[in-house]
């Protein structure tokens, strides 16, 4: 027996190609959807973008049939829009506002539930899904890009072997396995069984069939150096060029950001095998586009790039304290943005770009929903090395969680491919106090 699925507004915000994703079963559209669907459409942010998507791709349906009847779709499927629901009767019944759009999304369900037919209401409002529960009815999330975040792929693991094997490993300077035991660019942190002390770190790599010693554990990278086995993983899939694309996953003071932006400055200023260093974040905070703030382009973005001025004048003082050399080292870094080394962008402005020989670190990327990951990483010319950092555990996007965010989504989607490289980082280096912070609270 087919399925009718009744859409929510924000699934088709989330991802218009949601309308073709049911397969062969009937997709409901209440008429309310229209109308919000049309108030977002005037948006120049991806709500607005997705929101004309899903608009003219029903405006191209029109011609496999009428809106009341329904529209055919090649996979099977039959999308309707529903319209002429008795709100007032539903809200005296339930006790529910007849005013209220997310309300009468459900009316609509529940009357076709009543008729008879499978309904299911799909909605990433977790509120909705929980009235639409009190109201009877199946409530799901959108599932189609989701992943198993507590089976997320870590980008290394541990492998237990006897000493003889490790000692090996360090003099023949690789370790051959199996083709199916690693993906690539994964590490292997090999361990000594019975002492648990000697150990040793490699990457697979896929070419040749072996684990081979990571190259850059020992170097200083702009001053700064890993401090634990995850941070020299994460240095040696951002210093390696052959590897395009890096997703860095981890709670705060974990070092992802600074050592992406630190890799990002030995490579352009240093090695000049970028041109530039691109940076850039979601305006999420406040839920605004940074042009609700005063002042120039540059002015407005230096007030949502706080934690990247942080980053970067940590790299270039160290632990220093002297308030002259902060003084210069603000002239160096404004310098640096004015030769265009280092140039500061808002996710907003990336679209429509092809960007070519530059490093781009896309930070806070959890706050990114899988279409917008999928956006911006198109946005990469020939030579360009893209990386996304993120914790997964602080997204700001209400329709976002720790399975369904673009950050999490690329990781999973990506291992496997060649150019690719990820490393999930647990041990915080920030502080004693964050790192007390982030496992207590």
């Amino acid at each position: 027996m087919k399925k009718t699925f009744v859409l929510d507004t924000n699934v088709i915000l989330h991802n218009p190609d949601s309308l073709l994703s049911f397969a062969d079963n009937t997709v409901i559209l209440p008429i309310e959807v229209l109308e919000e669907l049309d108030r977002f459409k005037r948006n120049h942010d991806e709500n607005g973008r997705n929101a004309r998507i899903a608009i003219r791709l029903l405006d191209g349906l029109r011609r496999h049939g009428k809106p009341g009847e329904g529209f055919s779709l090649k996979n099977g499927g039959l999308l309707k829009i529903v319209t002429n629901v008795d709100y007032k009767a539903m809200s005296e019944q339930f006790g529910l506002s007849k005013d209220l759009v997310d309300n009468k999304i459900l009316f609509t369900a529940y009357i076709m539930k009543e008729r008879g037919e499978r309904v299911i209401f799909v909605s990433k409002d977790i509120n909705a899904r929980i009235k639409g529960d009190a109201l009877g009815l199946r409530c799901v999330d959108f599932e189609k890009q989701k992943v198993d975040f507590d089976k997320l792929y870590s980008g290394w693991k541990t492998v237990e072997m006897d000493k003889e094997g490790i000692d090996r490993f360090y003099k023949n300077k690789e370790c051959k396995v199996e083709d199916d035991e690693f993906f690539p660019n994964e590490f292997a942190f090999m361990l000594d069984k019975e002492t648990k002390k000697h150990t040793a770190l490699g990457r697979y790599k896929k070419e040749f069939g072996i684990v081979m010693p990571l190259i850059h554990t020992r170097q200083n990278i702009m001053s700064i150096r890993p401090r634990n086995k995850e941070q020299a993983m994460a240095f040696e899939l951002l210093l390696n060029d052959d590897i395009h694309l890096v997703t860095l996953i981890g709670q705060a003071g974990t070092g992802k950001t600074l050592m992406a932006i630190a890799a990002g400055l030995q490579k352009v200023i240093k090695d000049k095998t970028y041109t530039r260093l691109l940076v850039s974040r979601p305006v999420m905070p406040l839920g605004r586009d940074i042009g609700f703030l005063p002042g120039t382009k540059e002015e407005k973005l230096e007030n949502w790039m706080g934690p990247i001025f942080d980053n970067l004048e940590y790299i270039f003082t160290g632990d220093k304290s002297d308030k002259t050399m902060k003084g210069k080292v603000k002239g160096l870094i404004d310098k640096y943005i004015r030769d265009e080394f280092i140039e500061l962008e808002a996710i907003t402005f990336m679209r429509g770009r092809s960007i070519a020989n530059q490093f781009i670190i896309i930070d806070e990327a959890q706050n990114l929903t899988p279409h917008e990951v999928k956006t911006i990483i198109s946005r990469a010319g020939t030579g360009t090395k893209m990386i996304l950092t993120g914790d997964p555990f602080q997204i700001d996007n209400p329709y976002l969680d720790s399975s369904s965010n673009g950050l999490t989504y690329c990781a999973e989607r990506m291992k496997g491919q060649e150019m690719f490289g990820h490393v999930t980082l647990t041990k915080s280096e920030r502080s004693a106090l964050a790192s007390l912070a982030a496992e207590l609270l």
